[in-house]
C-alpha cells in the first residue's frame, strides 16, 4: 500500500539523521484496517524537542517528499501534529513529534517501522498503552446543559445551528457510548458504519435531522432517548445523575415543541 511505501521511504531517509532515534506508524496500520482510502499516522521520535517549532517541523515533513501543505493540529488539540498532504502519491499524513520520554504516555502500540538501539521497542514491551475511554460523570454533568442549548437554538429558529449542535452530541456523546456498548475504542465516529452493531447504527441514523424544525426536534428527542437508554446499560451507581437539570431541560423542551 501508498502508506506503507511512504513510511518505509522515510525510514531509510531518517535513519541517516542521527537527531532522530526512531519512526513508528499508528492507527490504522495497528489496528490491521488500513485501506486505500487511509491517512497515515506517523510517530517521529527526536533527541531534541521539535514540536513547537512549526519551521523545524515543517523542515523535517519537506525531507520526506514532495510536501503540498503541512499545518499544525491545534485545532484538533494536538499542537504536537503536522497535518501534511504529500504529492506523488498523494497523501494525507500526520506526523507526531515527540521526544523518547513523551513516547511512554500513548494511547496504542504503534508499529515501529525504524529505531535505533531498541529504544521504542523496550518502552513498547515494558509499559502499557492505554486508550481513553469516555468519563460517564463528565457527560452527564454536562448533556442536559447542552439539550438546553439546542432547545434555545431551536426556539430561536436557528436550524442551522442546532443542525449543527446534534452532530455535536453524535460526536462527543452517542457515538462514543455505543462504541463501548460494542467493545470498541471510542473514536468519535470513525468507521461506526462497520464497528457497531446494525441496531445500535439505525439508532445513530435516526439522529440525523433534515432541515425543519419538525425534524430538528424529532432527532433532539432521539438523542434524549438514545442516551437514555445507554445511561441504563453503561452507567454504573458511582455516576451522579443530574436530575434536577434533566427535568428541566426536559420541560422546556416540551415547550418548545408545542411553539
Amino acid at each position: 500500500m501508498i502508506q506503507q511505501e511512504f513510511a518505509y521511504r522515510v525510514a531509510g531517509i531518517v535513519q541517516r539523521d542521527e537527531t532522530i532515534l526512531g519512526l513508528a506508524a499508528g492507527g490504522s496500520w495497528t489496528s490491521g484496517e488500513m485501506d486505500e482510502y487511509s491517512d497515515l499516522d506517523l510517530i517521529l521520535i527526536t533527541k531534541g524537542k521539535v514540536a513547537g517549532n512549526k519551521e523545524q517541523m515543517l523542515q523535517y515533513a519537506k525531507s520526506f517528499g514532495d510536501l503540498i501543505s503541512g499545518f499544525t493540529g491545534e485545532h484538533v488539540g494536538e499542537p504536537r501534529v503536522l497535518i501534511c498532504l504529500y504529492d506523488n502519491p498523494l497523501l494525507h499524513v500526520d506526523i507526531k513529534f515527540l521526544t523518547l520520554p513523551e513516547f511512554y504516555d500513548r494511547v496504542e502500540n504503534p508499529v515501529v517501522v525504524f529505531e535505533r538501539n531498541n529504544q521504542l521497542s523496550e518502552i513498547i514491551n515494558s509499559t502499557r498503552a492505554e486508550w481513553p475511554q469516555p468519563d460517564f460523570q463528565w457527560i452527564e454533568d454536562r448533556f442536559w446543559t447542552w439539550v438546553h442549548y439546542a432547545c434555545l437554538k431551536i426556539g430561536r429558529g436557528e436550524l442551522m445551528e442546532a443542525f449543527d449542535f446534534l452532530s455535536f452530541l453524535r460526536m462527543t456523546v452517542l457515538s462514543p457510548l455505543l462504541q463501548v456498548k460494542n467493545n470498541k475504542q471510542s473514536r468519535g465516529l470513525r468507521r461506526v458504519e462497520t464497528g457497531l452493531s446494525p441496531s445500535d447504527l439505525e439508532n445513530l441514523k435516526i439522529t440525523i435531522a433534515q432541515y425543519n424544525k419538525t425534524s430538528v426536534i424529532k432527532a433532539l428527542d432521539n438523542c434524549i432517548s438514545i442516551y437514555k437508554s445507554l445511561r441504563r446499560k453503561l452507567y454504573t451507581d458511582a455516576v451522579q445523575l443530574q436530575t434536577l437539570a434533566e427535568k428541566r431541560s426536559l420541560d422546556y423542551f416540551k415547550e418548545i415543541r408545542k411553539a
